[in-house]
């Protein structure tokens, strides 16, 4: 601290007597540089290096006024033109013709001068930490007359640099002026400071470029080792001289315990229980036990997590503890989730659910929630539920009392979305003193409370995605959340809340929409489209037609579900035309005017289905043929494919892949108001095929697509139960909270 204290002594005085010598009258506003003045020949080449560098400066507006006019305001304007005219004149006036300096010293501070204007004229219009205020122009001008007055005595400049801001101090050290007088290196390791003391969470970096200050270590342990923890540990881990220099505290526990995991093969595996290894809470011994065991680092890793939501809630927030969730999710992800996910096609409980047996119910809780749009129904439903269920002696309330409710609102989107929320919910007692609110009621009412109060938006998303599932099968849940969406918006209406205000606005009207016979246009109340119906009249062109486009894929799969998809539309009711070698145009018979294009699954080891796929696209645009829906059949890895080419007019997008349901945020970027059809497992003909089939007897019969009764009905042609993985657009509402939640908050000028 002694070494960074010293260098933030104020030079205020300095400053002053700076400033004042750039705005008051000097001895260049009186002084008449004779008519008949010519520098010496032998340095008339400096005097016009500097003449060159004003003339550049004035002309850099565009405008030949002979004026300066960085800013709006004349008199700023006027002031810093007569410094860089008449006060640099004056200055090559002074050092041509003062009589105690000889040839080179002249040509010395002629020549600096001109490095410092063209250090300004390079630099006052840049970015970034070499920019300057033009501003300052007056103030660097009068800095270097004092500089060099102090170097023609054999004084230091270091505080008459010093007392400058920071970008005009660089106009100083960056062009190199003076920098062999004896405080040019300590005028300069102070702009390092100033630059640190700008922008403290660079200092990192900053003290990387600049290691050999005599304040680095000082300024390390004045770091806030909670916001740059990680920082600490990716510096100390390298091997150069800042790397170095954290290594080498060792009276800071903090410090010397970062590096020593720094320097470890597995400080990755420490990170997460950083704040329990800097209070003693645990060793790296003990950790070193666990690491190489997946059954035991998770648990270690649970029992972390819950100690430091335990500590949160008396607001002791702990070092990384968004790693060590992000950790967790990870674990959770790859050493289990994966695992039965993976063995979806094992009939025998017991050995498809092995790996997850040890685990008691806070562990599989969090299985849960960290896999949130990865679990598969079956290993939900099947697997992590009942059993956690069954180790908590079915009461969900005990098990949220343990966990200090952590991410109850993420689970209870999950159990209503796999349709064990009336399960979990029964598993609560009933109040035993009348009059009181059953514990189960009390859960729901604080689900959609004080979401105002969220870090980001991940609780609002949790509770918009799980209404369609708690209004299909939970009607009185559903009307009961409603009515405490809209008491909650009236308590942030009253409290003057923007955040709180928009985000129960939004779910309202989102939860009201449920219900078409209100006719809520979500268009005209939130500007985005409508959540459970695409009207027909979306889906059609101008002249009434719908075009559907479907991308299939030249794989194994692919070419043995062509002929399939082709065969379900051979009726009187549709027209085949298969004449073209890259594609197949199906067009409606009867009824409205619709037509799938649909590329043929050539070999792809060719690369013909691309070629295929680009030839369609080009007829399409050459055409004038723009798809409102989009079908993508294939494996997961060639979805990205789909949504490069896809139209970005779509309105219905289906994905007929697995995991598609994880590619919600990628296809809204492309077609912004498209209702997207996904699964969360494996994707397969039993279900594409007859949703292919369903949706274009929709549109061909002229129908609305109403999202609801059209799943139902979809429902039941399917008899596969991976039915259960696909996720009907009205049930990602989630996606549209956000959006119109980021033009609500964008309208009244709000950050999230």
């Amino acid at each position: 601290m002694i070494a960074v204290t010293r260098y933030l002594i104020s030079a205020s005085f300095v400053l002053c007597m700076l400033t004042a010598g750039g705005q008051s009258l000097n001895a260049f506003d009186t002084l008449a540089i004779p008519s008949n003045y010519k520098p010496e020949f032998r340095r008339q080449i400096n005097h016009d290096a500097i003449d060159a560098e004003q003339k550049t400066i004035l002309s850099a507006d565009g405008k030949e006024d002979k004026l300066f006019t960085p800013s709006d305001k004349e008199e700023i304007n006027l002031m810093l033109t007569r410094s860089l005219v008449k006060k640099t004149d004056w200055l090559q006036y002074n050092i041509e013709t003062d009589p105690v300096l000889d040839h080179r010293l002249k040509v010395f501070y002629l020549s600096e001068l001109e490095k410092l204007l063209r250090y300004f004229r390079q630099n006052w219009k840049g970015v970034g930490d070499r920019k300057i205020n033009p501003l300052n122009l007056s103030m660097i001008i009068t800095t270097y007359e004092a500089c060099m007055q102090a170097e023609r005595k054999g004084e230091s400049i270091e505080n008459i640099v010093n007392a400058l801001p920071y970008d005009a101090g660089t106009n100083i050290i960056n062009a190199g002026v003076f920098e062999k007088n004896r405080g040019y290196q300590p005028a300069k390791d102070r702009q390092v400071l100033k630059l640190c003391l700008l922008h403290p969470d660079r200092i990192f970096p900053i003290l990387q470029q600049n290691p050999d200050v005599p304040f680095a270590d000082s300024l390390v342990r004045t770091l806030d080792k909670r916001k740059y923890a990680r920082q600490f540990y990716d510096y100390a881990a390298a091997g150069n001289k800042l790397g170095a220099i954290i290594r080498n505290i060792t009276d800071d526990v903090f410090i010397k315990t970062i590096a020593t995991m720094a320097r470890s093969k597995s400080g990755q595996q420490y990170f997460p229980f950083l704040d329990n290894i800097v209070n003693g809470k645990i060793t790296l011994r003990e950790i070193d036990d666990a690491k190489d065991d997946s059954l035991l680092y998770y648990q270690l890793l649970v029992r972390t997590q819950m100690d430091y939501v335990a500590r949160a809630i008396n607001k002791d927030t702990a070092f990384e503890f968004k790693s060590l969730t992000r950790r967790l999710e990870d674990k959770a992800k790859a050493d289990f989730v994966n695992i039965i996910n993976g063995l979806h096609n094992e009939r025998n409980p017991d050995i498809r659910f092995r790996s997850i047996q040890p685990l008691n119910a806070q562990e599989l809780y969090y299985l849960a929630v960290s896999s949130d749009g990865s679990i598969y129904t079956s290993s939900f439903v099947k697997g992590v539920y009942p059993l956690m269920m069954k180790k908590i002696n079915n009461r969900g309330d005990s098990l949220l009392m343990l966990l200090n409710f952590d991410k109850y609102r993420k689970f209870i989107k999950m159990t209503a979305g796999f349709n064990t929320l009336d399960n979990f919910l029964a598993s609560f007692p009933k109040s035993d003193q009348p009059g009181d609110e059953d514990p189960a009621n009390t859960l729901m009412r604080a689900f959609v409370k004080n979401l105002e109060k969220s870090d980001g938006l991940e609780d609002g998303v949790d509770v918009a995605d799980s209404y369609a599932s708690i209004a299909e099968t939970l009607l009185p849940v559903a009307s009961e959340m409603l009515t405490n969406i809209q008491a909650n918006y009236q308590r942030n209406l009253v409290a003057g809340n923007k955040k709180g205000i928009a985000i129960y606005n939004i779910l309202g009207k989102l939860f009201l929409s449920a219900d078409t016979t209100r006719n809520i246009d979500l268009t005209k109340e939130l500007g985005i489209p409508p959540v459970y119906e695409v009207p027909f009249t979306a889906l059609a062109n101008d002249s009434g037609r719908v075009a559907v486009q479907l991308f299939i894929y030249g794989d194994k799969d692919g070419i043995g579900v062509f002929p399939g998809l082709i065969s379900m539309f051979n009726n009187p009711n549709w027209k085949i035309d298969g004449s073209n070698k890259q594609w197949v145009t199906i067009t409606a018979a009867k009824g409205r005017p619709v037509s799938l294009y649909m590329n043929r699954p050539l070999p792809e080891e060719t690369g013909e289905d691309a070629k295929a796929q680009e030839a369609l696209c080009q007829y399409l645009e050459k055409n004038n043929i723009v798809p409102s829906v989009t079908i993508n059949r294939g494996h997961s890895y060639n979805a990205p494919y789909t949504i490069e080419q896809m139209s970005t007019a779509s309105k219905i997008v289906f994905m007929g892949s697995c995991g598609g349901y994880r590619m919600i945020h990628d296809i809204l970027e492309k077609a912004p108001d498209a209702h997207i059809i996904g699964t969360k497992q494996i994707a397969d003909a039993p279900v594409n095929n007859p949703f292919l089939k369903l949706i274009m007897e929709k549109l061909r019969t002229g129908s609305n697509i109403e999202w609801i009764p059209f799943w139902k009905e979809l429902g039941k042609m399917v008899t596969d139960k991976i039915f259960e993985d696909y996720v009907p657009p009205h049930k990602n509402l989630g996606a549209l909270f956000i959006k119109a939640y980021t033009k609500a908050m964008g309208n009244t000028g709000e950050n999230q």
